[in-house]
Order: structure tokens, then C-alpha cells, then sequence
């Protein structure tokens, strides 16, 4: 079932384990190495945790007298329940750059040479890595929530709504973790997966609804940040948790976000995937 041997150059290799049970188990070992490594450094989830949350104070205590979200009075509080789905999506969707970084190291080191040796698939590799990361994620939306809730957050449409909505931010932070594996994949070291994973984050996570309303930007602007992927998945939270300020805007991702944000995540999942599982499977050889 997974052993046998093939003639190579050289002698025999591993064949590589098939089937989608064999794929799954490949990828939970691989999930389980990643997260042991994590609880063995926890500045990783430490400095994983800190930038969200200063985010959070900042934006909610130092910022959020100023902004005026139409249709309300300017306040803080009422801000941070604008604002609390745009830091989630924020938080799943830069951890991009911590899974490109974690590749690339890997693939700096060998890993690449060292998995090809055995009898596994090497989607695995990918697929075991970006579950890691996910968990990870999971943990620091729970901190963020406590945090926020600290604040004055508050969650209005019950449990099973909010389940869902932190459903949703996963889903993203899942579709973006692929992304992170082909940017890591794609350089040469782990401080270039860094900055190549979060150069391009900036513009799409500020060019949307998650810190300001999207009708306070150019008309111009305003079309890219309504069919943003960012943006459909904030609108989305907003209106599970209960959260939205103010009128939702009358466009058609905005009217259907729930709907867009599933949409979005599942074809950056399976555009990402694939081309991650391609550029690893032509880097192994």
C-alpha cells in the first residue's frame, strides 16, 4: 500500500503514498510537526498575538473619536463595533506572512530533499502546513475576541451566528495561507517570504470596509473595495455578529457578503493550491 521500490538512478526510491486517505494522514503528521514547533519557540505565538491587539487599542482609543461612520454619532464605542470585523479579517489574512516565512525556511533547510526520500505525498507537505497555521489562527481570533470584548465589543445575533462568522474568518485565513505557501515557495529566504508576504496585504486590507466606509474614498475606489475579498468576508462578520453600523451599502457583494466571502476563499483556495502544490512538486524534482 505505501512501500515499494522503484529503479532510479542511483538505486531504489520510495513511491509515493497515493489515495486521499494516505494524503490526509501525510498531512496531519506534517500539521503535528509544525505545531510542536510552535509550542517549542512561543515567541511564534506570542509576537503573533501582540500586533492585533495594539491594533485593537489604537484604533479603537486613539482613532476612534475621529471617524464618522454615516448615519451615527462619532464615538469610540460605537466604532469599535465598527471596526472589530475588520481587525479579524486583518489578523487571519496577515498571518500570510508567517506561513510564507515558515516555507521558505523549510525549504532553505532541506526539507525539501529530506520528504522526497520517503514514502508520502508531497502534497502533504503544503496541505499539513497550512492546517498548522490555521490552528494557530484559531487560537489568536479566541485571545483577540477576549480582547475585544474587553473593549466594549459586543456580539448581538447569538452563539451560532458568531460560530459561523468566525467560520467565515477561517475559511479566509485558510485561502490566504495558500497564498503565503506559493510567495514562500517562491524565494529564496525566510526574510524575503516576509516581506513579499505582507507588502501586498497593506493596500487590499486599507482598500476596503474594514477601517473606514468605503464611501468616504473616490468613486474610482470605491468599486475596487466593494469587490475586494477583504471586503465581502468584514460585511459578512458584521452582519452575523450583529455588528453593523449604520446602512449596509446598496451594491451587490455587499448585499450578498456571506455569499461572496465563501465564493472568494474557495477560489483563492483552489487557484493557490494548486499552483503551491505545482511550484513544490517542480522545486522537488
Amino acid at each position: 500500500m505505501t512501500t515499494a521500490t522503484e529503479h532510479a538512478i542511483g538505486g531504489a526510491v520510495p513511491r509515493q503514498r497515493r489515495g486521499v486517505a494516505a494524503v490526509l494522514h501525510d498531512s496531519w503528521v506534517v500539521a503535528k510537526r509544525n505545531l510542536r514547533r510552535m509550542t517549542r519557540i512561543p515567541e511564534i505565538v506570542v509576537f503573533g498575538l501582540m500586533q492585533p491587539v495594539m491594533f485593537v487599542l489604537l484604533f479603537s482609543y486613539v482613532m476612534g473619536g475621529a471617524i464618522q461612520i454615516p448615519g451615527t454619532q462619532s464615538s469610540s464605542s460605537t466604532y469599535i463595533q465598527f471596526l472589530m470585523a475588520g481587525i479579524f479579517a486583518q489578523t487571519v489574512t496577515f498571518a500570510v506572512a508567517g506561513a510564507s516565512a515558515g516555507i521558505a525556511e523549510d525549504m532553505s533547510k532541506g526539507l525539501v530533499d529530506r520528504f522526497r526520500s520517503l514514502p508520502m505525498a508531497r502534497s502533504s507537505v503544503l496541505v499539513g502546513r497550512t492546517l498548522a497555521d490555521l490552528c494557530q489562527t484559531a487560537f489568536t481570533l479566541v485571545v483577540l475576541a477576549v480582547v475585544a470584548l474587553l473593549v466594549g465589543w459586543r456580539i448581538h445575533h447569538g452563539f451560532w451566528s458568531a460560530l459561523a462568522a468566525f467560520g467565515l474568518l477561517l475559511l479566509l485565513g485558510y485561502a490566504f495561507s495558500w497564498i503565503g505557501a506559493l510567495i514562500g515557495l517562491s524565494v529564496r529566504s525566510p526574510e524575503a517570504a516576509t516581506s513579499a508576504g505582507l507588502i501586498w496585504l497593506f493596500p487590499l486590507t486599507f482598500i476596503s470596509n474594514a477601517f473606514v466606509p468605503v464611501s468616504s474614498m473616490p468613486g474610482w475606489l470605491q468599486a475596487i473595495a466593494y469587490w475586494n475579498p477583504f471586503s465581502a468576508t468584514v460585511q459578512a462578520c458584521r452582519n452575523l455578529f450583529g455588528n453593523q453600523v449604520g446602512p449596509v451599502d446598496d451594491v451587490w457583494p455587499m448585499q450578498h457578503a456571506e455569499l461572496m466571502s465563501v465564493l472568494w476563499s474557495l477560489v483563492i483556495i483552489a487557484v493557490f493550491s494548486w499552483l503551491s502544490v505545482r511550484k513544490y512538486r517542480s522545486a522537488a524534482g
